[in-house]
Formats: structure tokens, sequence, C-alpha cells
């Protein structure tokens, strides 16, 4: 059921991409610093390499898993209950993520309440406006297009949510910024949260830090790839 929110609620999440406004920042809860600083130095260079990764596929060989993943997203969100006034957050794709628009577009003419996370204030938890394909957006945050102002503000049921990297813990590898993980924190009731990634951006581990908060699964062009197992 739709869920709408009041805009003096606190609301987290964001196109992940803090790394590049700071990134020698390092999580003050963690307890040694200087492993905190490891981890974000060895992030960084993953975020490179995972990036090359994505790169390498090309625009078609982009194409074809996004259509494959939008497959697979299609019967996880039918098995899961998704239906007419679910709200449901996707994203827009930046920087060679899968483009799930087009699944997009057709769980709006389901009647399914598609989202967008959006940045209205910095080191702050997302806010999420409502989009339909008819959607005039506006630049946001890094240039990244937004539903306008204007637009309805929800809360999610389900949140999509891209990952440069992912590891067994079902724990997500982003630009860096930590915005989801903040709305995540924010959020109550928590929505479902599925992460969107190749199968070749698998990690042994990304280190997970005390600000880290794992997703309910994992899904790749091959389907469910990981699942929390404290569920």
């Amino acid at each position: 059921m739709s869920r709408h929110s009041d805009r003096s609620r606190p609301f987290a999440s964001s196109p992940c991409m803090a790394a590049e406004v700071d990134p020698a920042s390092f999580d003050p809860l963690t307890v040694d610093p200087v492993q905190s600083r490891d981890v974000a130095r060895w992030r960084k260079a993953e975020r490179i390499r995972l990036a090359g990764v994505r790169d390498a596929l090309g625009q078609g060989g982009r194409a074809h898993v996004s259509d494959r993943i939008g497959q697979q997203l299609g019967d996880v969100l039918a098995a899961r209950g998704a239906r007419r006034e679910t709200v449901l957050s996707g994203y827009w794709p930046i920087k060679g993520e899968p483009d799930l628009r087009p699944l997009l577009t057709a769980l709006h003419g389901t009647g399914i309440i598609i989202a967008l996370p959006v940045v209205e204030t910095r080191a702050a938890p997302l806010v999420f406006r409502r989009w339909t394909p008819r959607t005039k957006m506006v630049r946001g945050d890094w240039n990244i297009p937004v539903p306008p102002p204007d637009a309805a503000v929800l809360t999610p049921d389900i949140a999509l949510a891209p990952c440069l990297g992912w590891d067994s813990g079902c724990f997500r590898l982003g630009w860096g910024g930590g915005y989801f993980d903040r709305t995540l924190a924010a959020l109550a009731p928590r929505p479902m949260t599925i992460g969107v990634a190749l199968r070749a951006a698998k990690l042994p581990t990304i280190f997970p830090q005390p600000h880290d908060i794992p997703l309910d699964l994992i899904l790749t062009e091959d389907g469910v790839a990981a699942k929390r197992t404290d569920q």
C-alpha cells in the first residue's frame, strides 16, 4: 500500500557519489581510524576497477545485461507480492549502471507507484519523489535528472540500489556517498531493499564498516545471487 510522507520527516539515500566530494573521509564510529582509512583507500581503488569492468562491456553489453536484470527483477517483484499501489523506489542510471527505466515504465502501467531518490540536503537522507513516464525531469545534485520539487513525496515499500560491487553478505559498494545507508537508517519501517549488480562485480568482502547496512538481497543478470542470512 502507498505510504505518503510528511516533508518534515527525515529521509535518507542518494546517488552515492560523495567519495568524489571527500574521498579522504572516514567514519569516526570505527574503532581504528587507521583501519578505516585503509578500507577507504581500498574501496576507492575497487571503485575504479569495477567501473572499468562495467565500461568494458560496451554499450551493447550493458544493454543486454540491463534487459536480463529487468527480467529477473520483474520475477522477483512478483514473487515478493509487489502489486497495485506498492511504492517502488528505482533510480536514474548513471555511469553505466543497469538501465531499468523500461521496466519501471511497464510497472507503472500495472499500477505500481514509482519513486526516484533525490538529494534535497547534502549529507542528509534522501527524499523519494513520485515519477511517471510523463514526469518532466529537472537537474538535481551531480546533474542527475530527478522529478521536480512539486512531485509527491513518498515512502518506498521496496527500494532498488545500484551496486558497483557486492558481497555474499548483501553488503553493497556504491560510489561512496553513504546516502543509501543513511536513508535506510532513517526509514521506519524499513523498505525491502534489492541491490542491482553485475555478476562480475562480486567481491570476497567489502570490509563492512559500522555505517554499512546490508541489503535484503542482491540481484544480478543471473537472478538472486545473495540473501541476508538474518531474515
